[in-house]
């Protein structure tokens, strides 16, 4: 008889470790609190506009491929990768722009227009981040568990001979002097949900990672993805139930035996959580059973920023937004100061723009623009009542980009919806309304973090942006690869398809072959 197993929730991580449990031969059961899966990575839909609320991109398309190959399938068989050129474009607040692109000889000529020095240097930032890539990737540091002290003593020569551990705006400004290039080097921690002052430079494997793989998005929007592991997951004779929250981790003698759901309960041989690790332990473990992760100890963790998004449908397009567009203020290090430490609504803000339709014009109904704007904000710490601030700072956001340049915005729009940090605690159960779980600091990285198998329960495993080895659509889908190898090491499962079986983020013939070039190249769009 096959083991059971439970998964609680299905965003990128949970689906993917139940994928690879599935194929196993695991008798898995996913639960999830939403009626509809994907976390982080929900979809919206009204009047014909069609959202990614989370996730808005891809990098290394292999790694998502090791995950069907586990299943026995290619990911070419579920959906359509679309390449996006640029990757982002940048505006700054001096009104000038940069096309942040993989192609080196359109940086660097780009890069030259305001300092030719950092544009010479492109090469020598790039060779000094590569061993740090190597190490993540090459290495399967990634996809390893740092569940021992040992194990990150081990580490630590290496962070240290590539000083990984420097901050990353610090280990990029050595390189370049404008302030357009240190932003364009340093920002992609905020994509996990760090501070680039203070995230240590070995998360500088991202921007590497963009280069070595590209970017990409998929035809439908990224909730495909999610719709094919679902599919994937039931072909392989999984069971999911949404519309079902867990209110307990049921542990007898320091031991998980299932799950308990408002309904009833799910027995089970071993438990894998997709949710937040402050709410995994502070909520669904008993404090009782728990002495590592005590809610003291979960107190003390610096969680993760959050984020104010909006999600706008509109009759008309804005054709100075590409794919993604961010648009910055003057102020960055000041900024973030205010969002991390200080914790307050800052008069200023930066913010990032996904314009899907500009690659995929299915997004929006003909000739119209879906869009979510995400203003980076401060978690729910900083006491701020969104019931009160939500409309004065919608109206603010809408006003700052009819002032930048979209005009009419306010009259076009057919649709409106807004996602605080309030919603992300109610409706994500993450801890302070955090947006990317724990902040991915130097002392809650690798082992600091909240381990793939858990220090308190056996047989109680955790997956997703809160564990190792981080937050971002890699990072959750090699979590789900670090948690698959704990489980097999502890219960002799097979090995299986790994994406680091490859060493290399460099799409194989076949996933080539597969690539849709553009969506609707006769109407110019397209992401090439």
């Amino acid at each position: 008889m096959s083991e059971r197993a439970v998964v609680i929730g299905s965003g990128f991580g949970g689906l993917s470790c139940a994928i690879r449990l599935q194929a196993a031969g695991v008798d898995v059961t996913l639960v999830e609190k939403r009626e509809k899966l994907g976390g982080r990575a929900y979809q919206l839909k009204d009047l014909g506009y069609t959202f990614d609320m989370g996730p808005s991109l891809i990098t290394a398309p292999e790694l998502i491929d090791s995950v069907f190959r586990a299943g026995g399938r290619r990911v070419t068989d579920y959906v359509d990768l679309v390449p996006l050129d640029p990757y982002y474009r940048i505006y700054f607040h001096d009104q000038s722009h940069i096309d942040y692109v993989g192609d080196l000889e359109r940086m660097r000529a780009q890069m030259a227009r305001f300092n030719k020095n950092d544009a010479a240097n492109l090469d020598r930032f790039l060779n000094a981040v590569k061993p740090i890539y190597d190490s993540v990737i090459g290495d399967r540091l990634g996809s390893k568990p740092f569940d021992t002290i040992e194990s990150m003593l081990r580490f630590m020569p290496r962070v240290l001979k590539l000083k990984a551990f420097l901050p990353v705006t610090m280990f990029v400004n050595r390189f370049f002097k404008d302030f357009r290039h240190r932003f364009i080097f340093s920002f992609h921690p905020l994509f996990v949900g760090g501070n680039p002052f203070r995230t240590p430079s070995i998360y500088l494997m991202i921007p590497f990672l963009e280069r070595e793989g590209g970017v990409w998005f998929t035809r439908g929007g990224m909730y495909s993805v999610v719709e094919a592991m679902a599919q994937l997951f039931t072909e392989l004779g999984g069971t999911i139930e949404t519309g079902s929250e867990v209110e307990e981790i049921l542990v007898s003698e320091g031991k998980a035996t299932g799950v308990r759901t408002k309904s009833c309960d799910y027995p089970a041989d071993f438990v894998v959580s997709n949710a937040d690790p402050g709410h995994t332990y502070g909520h669904l473990v008993s404090s009782t059973d728990r002495s590592h992760w005590n809610d003291r100890r979960l107190d003390r963790q610096d969680w993760a920023m959050s984020c104010f998004l909006l999600y706008i449908g509109t009759r008309r397009q804005y054709p100075q937004l590409e794919h993604h567009t961010l648009i910055l203020t003057e102020r960055y290090k000041g900024l973030l100061a205010d969002i991390f430490d200080a914790k307050t609504l800052p008069d200023d803000f930066s913010m990032y723009l996904h314009a899907p339709t500009r690659t995929d014009p299915s997004m929006a109904p003909a000739g119209g623009e879906s869009m979510y704007v995400l203003v980076p904000v401060a978690n729910q710490r900083s006491g701020i009542d969104w019931d009160e601030m939500r409309q004065p700072f919608t109206d603010k956001v809408i006003d700052f980009l009819e002032e930048w340049g979209l005009e009419d915005l306010r009259e076009e729009m057919e649709v409106l919806h807004v996602f605080t940090p309030q919603d992300f605690e109610s409706e994500l159960n993450a801890t302070w309304g955090n947006a990317f779980a724990i902040e991915p600091k130097l002392f809650q990285t690798a082992w600091f973090r909240p381990q793939n198998r858990s220090e308190d329960v056996d047989g109680l495993y955790l997956v997703g942006a809160g564990t190792h080895p981080g937050a971002g659509v890699p990072g959750v889908i090699l979590s789900a690869e670090t948690t698959y190898g704990c489980i097999a090491a502890d219960r002799g499962l097979p090995d299986q398809w790994s994406w680091s079986d490859r060493g290399t983020v460099a799409l194989d013939p076949e996933i080539k072959s597969r690539i849709v070039p553009s969506l609707d190249e006769s109407a110019g769009v397209g992401g090439d």
